[in-house]
């Protein structure tokens, strides 16, 4: 083991040298469903309407006056976080919008400002994104940080981010799992107890001898690229994924890119959105769950025009 602990840490830095890898066709855009699925974005409505109405919501003694219907307010702030925009904007299009999604009371914009704080809406939120959580087994894991401006550049203040978003995607960058959290690592630790897959490929920031355990304990076979110096040492899960390195270098390789899916959501889903603005953490995740399943609803759609 000695002598292969060796040649593995002579491996590892060769790993990132240009042209070591020789990488595969990536997956192309489908313009023309691309296409289809922009114009026809508007049948993310009638998505929105059903999931929300489909959830359930525990009873909860209240006293004074009644509170709004929390299903009217969660389909609110999924119209708003759709159309990407502020409460006082969005007030006049919600209210058009009303009948198409099944909004029964009249919201203006503090009432649907309000609504980021409420539990009962978080629950709701939380129930429509397992529904949105179709699954091809091929996922992949990353964390970036979070803005809160557009002048915020995280590769320039990642040292000053307070707050990440950690996720695993599958290959369709369909997200699967997400959190909040002032650290990647123990974030993921959690994230993989709500996953169900084949493989879960991380980067070096991930690699962690009971992460690893962990991950192949729950039925999926974990790709993390190592980091120089590592060696062999550990269970058996640990020496396995690591020996596939060793002596089947390029198919490992092959495999553990997949992990581009991860990178490519946290890009895109940054372009799409504006910063998190909401003033605490609560209403922060309230603003990401929507977000986050907008753009599942996004990319179910999109999916749908290659099948049909």
């Amino acid at each position: 083991m000695r002598v292969i602990n060796r040649a593995f840490r002579r491996l590892v830095p060769k790993l990132r040298e240009k042209g070591f890898y020789k990488s595969q066709e990536k997956r192309s855009i489908k313009w023309k469903n691309y296409n289809l699925s922009q114009i026809n974005e508007v049948k993310i409505l009638d998505k929105i309407t059903s999931l929300v109405d489909f959830s359930k919501l525990r009873e909860t003694k209240s006293f004074g006056r009644p509170l709004t219907n929390p299903k009217d307010l969660s389909k609110a702030i999924l119209v708003a976080e759709l159309l990407s925009l502020p409460e006082r904007q969005a007030q006049g299009w919600i209210n058009l919008l009303a009948s198409k999604v099944g909004i029964t009371s009249f919201l203006d914009d503090r009432t649907i400002g309000r609504a980021y704080n409420r539990l009962e809406v978080l629950q709701i939120l939380k129930q429509v994104f397992e529904q949105t959580k179709t699954c091809d087994g091929v996922l992949s894991g990353d964390g970036t940080g979070i803005e809160t401006t557009r002048k915020q550049n995280y590769e320039t203040e990642k040292k000053k981010t307070e707050n990440y978003l950690v996720s695993i995607v599958d290959s369709r960058e369909i997200v699967q799992a997400f959190e909040m959290n002032n650290k990647e690592c123990p974030a993921m630790h959690s994230l993989i107890l709500s996953v169900k897959g084949d493989i879960l490929c991380l980067d070096a920031g991930f690699v962690d001898r009971e992460l690893t355990k962990k991950i192949s304990e729950l039925g999926m076979k974990p790709f993390i690229f190592p980091k120089k110096n590592l060696n062999l040492n550990g269970s058996i899960y640990w020496k396995a994924m690591f020996l596939d390195l060793f002596y089947k270098t390029q198919e490992w390789l092959r495999i553990y890119h997949q992990r581009s899916h991860a990178e490519s959501f946290h890009s895109s889903f940054k372009r799409k959105n504006k910063p998190l603005m909401k003033f605490n953490s609560f209403s922060k995740l309230v603003q990401l769950t929507a977000r986050i399943i907008i753009h599942n609803l996004r990319k179910q759609n999109y999916y749908s025009k290659l099948k049909g």
